[in-house]
């Protein structure tokens, strides 16, 4: 180099250990390049790298990536619990002291904030990692001040500027499977650099630079589920592990992913029932199962509800032994990019049984875009509550293909496979009946969900009992049974290949010819009853409503009951945040009362709720059940029925949710060790 140029401060390092050809300028880019020079770049942070390239991606790409970028705030929600707060709190002591180690001890623990290794396996642009970066390094600057105290408008300096910070880039690693944002996450983190070692200067009025770029993040271009995370970073050496994995839904997995999640999990699945977040999870637990490392990842919520909990979280207790710390209850997950897709996640930081604190804290949003409630507590339920009082607070709840509770079997409604032709609208029912008047007779009702609690109108062919004559004389519903059972034949399913044969029989026919209880397999988690009723032939049940056949009004006070409801909001898996009721879940293991009380007191409570429902006829339950517009008449029933059901469980009743859901979970625990249960589960 020149020695005229030498004399100038330069950059160096691994960001420019290759070699470009730079490309032509003309007058125009030149300007432009000038322009953007003289831009004041100090109040940019370097995150916005994630935010710009989740913009410019595909939408579909994105969503099958799982790739969702990350607003600040909610970094924070990870990183706070899982290291920031215990560390503020520790220096905070350490500011407090008045004895001679002071000084001392404040250095040592700048020195552990330069040891500290953070690693994110799927990083992304860095966005955590950056966020990170700054957080420390605004702390180690709090620590710094105290080092060297103001005295008349000058900090007394010790050592020379260059020494002061002892935190660096090189303590941050990551695995990212895209070489785009994995090379932006480097840049990224030494803008971050430049940026606190520029305010680090503002304190202490000496320049403080890092040139040469000696230290670099250590950041690999690799598949996080395919490389030895050892080979990156070995794990006696990380202290955290931190970030925001692909939020992939079970049914939304490639065939790959799947076989990943198989592979690292070792569940058989049935064509996949685990997140693809859950893979993480595990490797992150072999990872640190030897070491003192605590782990945060942002997940999807299904992982706390539903089949999952039963599924995911005893292979995480029992095999690597880890413990919830902390987490946040679900809440939508924000973005700052364009077209930012809205996420309902839970936060789970997890460590190993043996470290794990004594007082565990437990983030809720009794809003979805609030700001979170703390408590804490001795320890965590997989379904995120309080349960410290539990004989085993891992307890899961697990499938049942039976009622385990006494309660009369629930089934699905009617589930055609008809690629949409034997289903209609209003307008599309009328238009076909004009062309085949004589198909009236064949056209029913059609509830599923959606029309049983908005009020809305579907119909569909029931061709079932139709006699070959009647049906020769119909050509269009001829050509309807005939494009059913082409759209079948071509179904890569070999059971719906085999239903080809007789396309006039639904895949799953629920046809009920006396009154019917349903209850609707998705419901908003605005309402705070599951809104459950009766239904009359000719209607059929779609396969998003749930059927009780010969239901009492018993039956109907039961699932109505705030008992019930807090059940489900614990175990049902969940539809973004809508509840998803399940029969295996969540109504084949509802614990009923024990001792078998008589509970013909309930009929009276269950009537003057239908009877309340029929004062608002034009209503629908969208309307009724909506937690701001529920008439009086209707809630004060419920709440009478509430108590009546609370009592037949506790004499004293209940005086919250949580305590509705510890004692119907210990209930849960008698009902698995019953000698009845343990029968039954030795036949199966």
């Amino acid at each position: 180099m020149d020695n005229d140029i030498k004399q100038f401060s330069h950059i160096y390092g691994e960001l420019f250990e290759w070699v470009d050809q730079i490309p032509s300028f003309d007058t125009a880019i030149q300007q432009a390049v000038i322009d953007e020079s003289l831009l004041d770049w100090s109040n940019i942070c370097p995150d916005i790298f994630g935010s710009m390239f989740q913009s410019g991606m595909d939408p579909l790409k994105r969503r099958e990536s799982g790739v969702h970028y990350t607003s600040e705030k909610n970094i924070l929600k990870v990183i706070e619990p899982l290291f920031m707060d215990d560390l503020r709190q520790e220096f905070h002591w350490l500011k407090s002291r008045k004895d001679t180690r002071r000084s001392t001890e404040l250095r040592k623990f700048q020195r552990r904030l330069g040891q500290l290794k953070f690693f994110d396996p799927a990083c992304g642009c860095g966005n955590f990692l950056i966020i990170a970066y700054r957080e420390l390094r605004l702390l180690e600057i709090e620590v710094l001040k105290e080092l060297y105290p103001e005295s008349e408008g000058h900090r007394q300096m010790k050592m020379i500027a260059s020494d002061l910070s002892v935190i660096n880039v090189d303590q941050f690693y990551g695995i990212e499977i895209s070489e785009f944002p994995a090379r932006i996450s480097e840049t990224a983190l030494w803008m971050m650099d430049h940026i606190m070692n520029n305010h680090l200067s503002m304190e202490f009025g000496h320049t403080y630079t890092r040139i040469p770029l000696e230290a670099a993040p250590h950041i690999v271009h690799e598949d996080a589920l395919e490389i030895d995370w050892s080979k990156v970073l070995p794990p006696e050496e990380c202290s955290y592990i931190l970030g925001n994995p692909p939020f992939g839904g079970a049914k939304l997995q490639s065939e790959f992913q799947r076989s990943q999640v198989h592979r690292i999990t070792g569940f058989k699945q049935n064509g996949g029932t685990l997140d693809y977040v859950t893979a993480w999870f595990f490797k992150a637990g072999k990872y640190i199962q030897n070491s003192q490392g605590r782990i945060g990842f942002v997940a999807t919520n299904s992982i706390t509800h539903g089949e999952q909990v039963g599924q995911f979280w005893p292979m995480i207790f029992e095999r690597y032994h880890l413990e919830i710390a902390f987490a946040h209850r679900t809440f939508i997950w924000s973005s700052d990019a364009k077209g930012k897709a809205h996420v309902h996640v839970v936060i789970l930081g997890l460590d190993h049984q043996t470290y794990s604190p004594a007082n565990k804290r437990l983030f809720s949003y009794p809003e979805p875009h609030g700001e979170p409630l703390e408590s804490q507590h001795g320890r965590i339920s997989p379904y995120l509550f309080d349960a410290s009082g539990m004989k085993n607070p891992h307890l899961a709840v697990h499938e049942s293909s039976n009622p385990i509770n006494g309660l009369k079997k629930l089934i699905i409604g009617s589930k055609p496979i008809d690629g949409g032709n034997y289903i209609f609208n209003e307008t599309e029912r009328n238009q076909f009946l004009k062309l085949e008047p004589d198909a009236k007779t064949f056209m029913r009702p059609y509830v599923g969900a959606q029309e049983f609690i908005r009020g809305e109108k579907r119909w569909i062919l029931a061709l079932h009992d139709a006699p070959p004559n009647v049906l020769a004389q119909l050509p269009h519903v001829r050509k309807r049974i005939a494009a059913v059972r082409t759209h079948r034949e071509k179904s890569k399913s070999q059971p719906t290949q085999m239903i080809a044969k007789t396309p006039t029989i639904y895949h799953i026919n629920t046809i009920p010819d006396t009154p019917f209880l349903v209850i609707p397999e998705t419901s908003s988690e605005r309402r705070d009853y599951i809104p459950v009723g009766w239904l009359d032939p000719p209607a059929i049940p779609s396969n998003s409503l749930k059927v009780l056949t010969n239901a009492t009004l018993i039956d109907f006070a039961l699932l109505t009951s705030a008992m019930h409801m807090a059940w489900v909001r614990t175990v049902a898996g969940r539809l973004g945040s809508s509840f998803r009721y399940s029969i295996g879940v969540v109504y084949n293991t509802f614990p009923l009362p024990l001792g078998d009380p008589d509970m013909s007191s309930l009929v009276p409570l269950a009537q003057a709720i239908l009877d309340a429902r029929a004062t608002h006829e034009n209503a629908t339950f969208a309307e009724l059940y909506d937690s701001t517009l529920m008439p009086p008449n209707l809630s004060k029933a419920h709440e009478q029925l509430d108590l009546a059901v609370d009592k037949l469980y506790q004499s004293q009743g209940f005086d919250s949710e949580q305590a509705r859901v510890e004692y119907l979970f210990h209930l849960y625990e008698k009902m698995l060790t019953s000698p009845l249960i343990s029968e039954k589960k030795k036949r199966q």
